[in-house]
């Protein structure tokens, strides 16, 4: 893997994000705000014309993407090991299809066995500009 450092790994197939996705991730976390489930007043009210998924949702949809690209990899265990970096860039409208593209920054072995895999996720949004998020994302990997 040392060799691929600083290389994009690659970019995941598209996700959508519809607006029956936005709302199951507002009844599961509480976060009923109105730009995120009122439709109507998001289409009045809102600088967007639409309702937009929580930045967090954004966020969650990392393990998906990076599983996809990360499964030939194939260690025994794994672990989210958090984040160094998190920047919400551009709200993703309900209906859009955000993708991944994946870098590799680094891959530390630790002295415990675990390797560190440290990537520079960037949550496109399809026909927009500017991504959704960009996040430094921490791995700790296993093969034994």
């Amino acid at each position: 893997m040392q060799q691929h450092i600083g290389r994009l790994i690659g970019t995941s197939s598209w996700v959508n994000v519809p607006q029956s996705r936005i709302d199951a991730f507002a009844d599961c976390t509480e976060d009923r705000q109105w730009i995120h489930i009122d439709v109507d007043r998001a289409k009045r009210e809102s600088p967007f014309g639409a309702p937009i998924a929580h930045g967090f949702l954004t966020l969650s949809l990392l393990p998906i993407t990076s599983y996809e690209l990360l499964c030939g990899l194939k260690p025994a265990k794994s672990v989210n090991y958090g984040l160094d970096k998190l920047r919400f860039m551009s709200p993703v409208i309900a209906g859009s299809r955000v993708r991944n593209h994946i870098k590799l920054l680094s891959v530390e072995p630790r002295e415990d066995g675990w390797t560190l895999l440290r990537t520079e996720n960037t949550i496109e949004i399809e026909d927009q500009p500017k991504p959704a998020l960009v996040a430094v994302s921490l791995g700790l990997l296993s093969w034994n």
